[in-house]
């Protein structure tokens, strides 16, 4: 809907991750830094920790449109709610080997033989593991045994693992002592400040097609700041909100007041049902909790694509059916 109003490509605020709109913030950019070192050095695991939407699925994302494909062979997961079998399963499934019905000791033979053929013909694998906080230290375990499949001189799979701040829990632990030892790196992501905000704002904008239109003064930023605390992925809701209440309402300019309208009305629909819920039932854990209202959202953001589209398509047909009525009657005049 507001996309043809304000004359947009695309979206520029959807809520899933898009390496198209990577805005490398200084906290982005250390982050991508370490990744590339990693792989430069070929081995270990890299950490890289952060708030939900804070961006850590688009980083890895952006990195892998830059993998020459010829020599880096990646596979990701996103499902750790799993036991350490299941794991394997997964990265299995991920790197494209048969895996169902496989018991453990098949399933690593597998693994084995596949990422000694990606040597042989001088390619390295590289595993992504995003959630990592949902690992139990037993899978945990079972994704550093993939590390000791090496040559003589190089092992055969290079592991990022990605998660929230909990993670270093499980990563300072004392059962993890040899996983730290195979740590090349680790980042944790924070927020972006306010300058880096209102960038990233303007950043997605163009990247859509925006020229100027609308605009924002400068209290909009701050108030967008306020809200969202510099966390990507709760600036884009925001924004998307505010941007669909201009479509509607035939708005070319934000400031502070409706910026703080769009998000009262958020509050009012999330974060006061949330509270009353929590007094009355049993929360579950809050990894679960956090993914499945990530996959809620998700489903908005498609469904709200979906039903623009619907929009857009009606309102060009009743722009025909008028035009065609309006010939038709000039027609009967002339006549």
């Amino acid at each position: 809907m507001y996309r043809s109003f304000y004359g947009f490509r695309v979206k520029p605020f959807q809520l899933r991750p898009d390496p198209n709109f990577f805005f490398g913030s200084k906290g982005h950019n250390r982050a991508m830094a370490y990744l590339e070192y990693g792989l430069s050095q070929g081995e270990g695991f890299i950490v890289i920790t952060g708030d939900v939407g804070a961006g850590k699925t688009t980083l890895v994302r952006n990195l892998f449109r830059k993998l020459e494909s010829d020599e880096i062979l990646a596979a990701q997961i996103v499902n750790t709610h799993l036991d350490s079998d299941d794991t394997l399963r997964l990265v299995a499934a991920a790197f494209g080997l048969p895996h169902e019905n496989r018991g453990k000791a098949s399933l690593l033979i597998g693994l084995e033989q596949f990422f000694r053929k990606c040597d042989q013909e001088g390619k390295r694998a590289l595993l992504v593991v995003d959630e990592a906080q949902n690992l139990s230290p037993r899978t945990v375990e079972e994704l550093r045994m993939l590390s000791n499949f090496q040559t003589e001189d190089k092992p055969l799979l290079q592991t990022f693992l990605l998660g929230q701040p909990e993670f270093r829990k499980t990563l300072l632990s004392g059962d993890m002592e040899q996983l730290r030892q195979r740590v090349t790196a680790t980042y944790h992501l924070g927020p972006m400040d306010l300058p880096e905000t209102r960038s990233y704002i303007e950043h997605r904008l163009t990247t859509a097609g925006w020229e100027g239109d609308p605009s924002f003064d400068e209290a909009a930023f701050e108030a967008i700041y306020a809200y969202a605390d510099g966390i990507p992925r709760r600036i884009n809701a925001v924004c998307d909100r505010l941007l669909l209440m201009g479509c509607l309402e035939q708005l070319h300019h934000f400031g502070e007041a409706e910026v703080s309208e769009v998000v009262s009305d958020i509050q009012q629909e999330f974060e006061a049902p949330i509270a009353a819920a929590m007094g009355s039932v049993d929360f579950i854990s809050s990894e679960r909790r956090a993914d499945e209202s990530l996959r809620e959202l998700k489903s908005m953001d498609e469904r709200l694509a979906v039903l623009e589209d619907s929009v857009v398509s009606t309102l060009e047909l009743v722009k025909q059916v008028v035009s065609l009525a309006s010939v038709e009657h000039s027609a009967k005049d002339k006549s």
